[in-house]
């Protein structure tokens, strides 16, 4: 199944902190832009695995949404 959510990055004093917009417990940072985008993807995943183990409802994604990037995952 293929999911889109919109991530959101904010530029902070040690590089930027990425979140999902529809799933605001999915937070990450990273030095540059493009390490805070892997490190949203690997979080992601891992709530993902997470939520699955524990029979939790997955936050349902969004279309796009002009706050941020929409990002493409593949469960």
């Amino acid at each position: 199944m293929l999911s889109n959510y919109t991530a959101k990055y904010t530029k902070i004093d040690h590089g930027y902190m990425g979140q999902l917009v529809e799933w605001t417990e999915v937070v990450t940072e990273g030095n540059t832009l493009k390490k805070c985008r892997e490190m949203l993807k690997d979080v992601l995943y891992e709530m993902v695995a997470a939520y699955h183990q524990q029979n939790k409802k997955i936050p349902e994604m969004n279309c796009v949404n002009k706050l941020g990037r929409n990002l493409n995952f593949d469960f």
